[in-house]
């Protein structure tokens, strides 16, 4: 077959599109759909809130923490076989999942579903790298980042449309029918590839890797429930950066390494992963506020709730194919940075507009946030999958994974603690005691109470909870300016492929050798 660099690519690269966009769907959903069901699964499975925790974390915990390792094994042992075997054990633990009679065999099919993830997720963007040419690429990678997109956004709405008509189960079962399409199509489909100067992989690395970055996500993921002063959140922050120092180390000195430290090191690479990272800090902090504000403010159901977030969803499907357009008009520095800036504008939308305008005003809201990440999403991962040569492909893929998780739990945590800490210092110093700790507390504890006190809870409640989701969606939209200046500083103004123009850090030159052509 030709090679990424050809005139056309892949005969069937279209239809291997569609088989990937299957893959990384579920996946996608998987992160959010569970959400909705925590208060059927609390009671179902009598779990306290320490296990629904972890049904939630558990998930994304061994996702993240296994995803250097099975990009780096995708490069060197094939990456259809990884992407493969990664759906076959996502399909069986999504079975035991949705079987689970207990809470610690739920906790526990969640994290082997993150293993198998873990296995295929890097792959479905190193593939699209080797079947499409340059000039189709970043249309690919946009339409897998608009399916990536959209099945994190539309988790909740499928999640209650299955909830509302079957058993909890559900939510895993369906996996099991995606997961076997996915299975066939790439059977049948998608072409090896391997790199062809694959090196041993070394073992310190690889623990290495897995240990700090688990760390890391471990403390982040603890932060909502034990605040940043926690032991607990310190031990996991602090040695997580302190192995992953190491990890560093031990790249400079392995005989063979498992990254490339001048990849790294380059303008190509930090831009791009800096602004994945702000892109799912906000886009993941803003849909755990987001959700709130439907059912506890504006009293949606879970389904339609759901539903509401559709705006987002249908802006960013319909912008996610024009952002090559806009890159070359303008360059891709420069969509960016305009797509980032709309990105903000919709968050100002929402912390100026929709305590007091209610849904009309967040759908304007939703729609520019769409906007934004739909002409954001694609031309960042294509400026990273170009980063360094095309036979790494499945690392930088998995390194494109690895900072989408940890951008989107340091949303969740530090757009949590805002929300929590706003909604703390404005209730009013009245009511139960468990009222002024969250709004979903306070609406508990004012069924207990008489209806003037209810009331009088409720309403001081929700407008401590209106200040609290502004400088919520505040932070978001400062985040996102921030990323427009990191993207403007950073990023290159045309994407010229790897082999000829990966970018530099300041020293002038990237250091790596010549990109060599993988087989498939």
């Amino acid at each position: 077959m030709e090679n990424k660099g050809a005139s056309r690519g892949h005969p069937r690269r279209w239809a291997i599109l569609a088989v990937l966009a299957v893959a990384v769907f579920v996946v996608s959903i998987d992160s959010t759909i569970l959400n909705v069901a925590l208060p059927t699964l609390a009671r179902e499975l009598d779990a306290g809130t320490s296990d629904l925790q972890w049904m939630v974390d558990a998930y994304s915990l061994v996702l993240a923490g296994l995803l250097m390792l099975t990009g780096s094994l995708s490069d060197r042992f094939g990456r259809k076989k990884l992407l493969v075997a990664g759906l076959v054990l996502f399909g069986l633990a999504s079975v035991a999942a949705a079987f689970s009679t207990h809470s610690w065999e739920l906790i526990a099919a969640r994290a082997v579903m993150g293993a198998g993830a873990s296995a295929f997720m890097p792959g479905t963007l190193s593939i699209l790298v080797h079947v499409f040419s340059e000039d189709e690429r970043p249309k690919a990678i946009g339409i897998w980042g608009a399916v990536t997109a959209l099945g994190a956004v539309t988790g909740p709405l499928i999640g209650g449309v299955l909830l509302e008509h079957f058993w909890w189960g559900s939510l895993y079962l369906v996996n099991v029918v995606v997961v076997a399409v996915a299975v066939l199509g790439t059977t049948a489909l998608v072409p090896e590839s391997t790199d062809p100067a694959a090196r041993p992989l070394d073992g310190l690395s690889a623990v290495l890797s897995i240990v700090g970055i688990s760390a890391l996500v471990y403390g982040v993921i603890e932060q909502p429930r034990f605040g940043w002063s926690s032991s607990r959140v310190l031990a996991g922050l602090i040695g997580g950066v302190v192995v992953m120092g190491l990890f560093m180390l031990r790249q400079k000195t392995a005989r063979h390494p498992m990254i490339d430290l001048a990849i790294v090191r380059n303008h190509r690479f930090l831009g791009s992963s800096g602004t994945m990272a702000v892109l799912m800090f906000a886009l993941t902090g803003s849909l755990f506020v987001l959700t709130q504000q439907f059912q506890l403010v504006l009293g949606y159901s879970p389904l339609l709730a759901g539903a509401a977030i559709l705006p987002m969803a249908v802006a960013l499907m319909i912008c996610s194919p024009l952002a090559p357009v806009l890159s070359k008009a303008i360059g891709v520095r420069g969509a960016v940075v305009v797509a980032l800036l709309v990105l903000a504008a919709g968050y100002g939308v929402f912390a100026l507009f929709a305590k007091d305008d209610g849904y009309p005003a967040m759908v304007v809201a939703m729609a520019l946030v769409g906007v934004g990440m739909g002409l954001a999403q694609p031309l960042v991962n294509d400026v990273l999958m170009t980063a360094g040569p095309a036979e790494q492909s499945g690392l930088l893929s998995s390194m494109n994974d690895t900072v989408q998780e940890m951008g989107s739990a340091l949303g969740v945590a530090i757009v949590g603690s805002v929300l929590a800490s706003r909604y703390a210092a404005t209730y009013a110093p009245s009511g139960p005691a468990q009222a002024k700790r969250s709004l979903d507390q306070a609406i508990e504890a004012a069924k207990s109470l008489p209806h003037p006190a209810a009331s009088s809870t409720v309403h001081a409640a929700k407008a401590a909870f209106a200040h609290a989701f502004t400088a919520s969606e505040a932070v978001c939209a400062g985040v996102a300016v921030l990323g427009a200046v990191l993207a403007a500083v950073l990023l290159p103004r045309v994407v010229a492929p790897a082999e000829e123009g990966a970018e530099s850090g300041a020293a002038g030159g990237s250091g790596r050798p010549p990109a060599r052509e993988a087989t498939v």
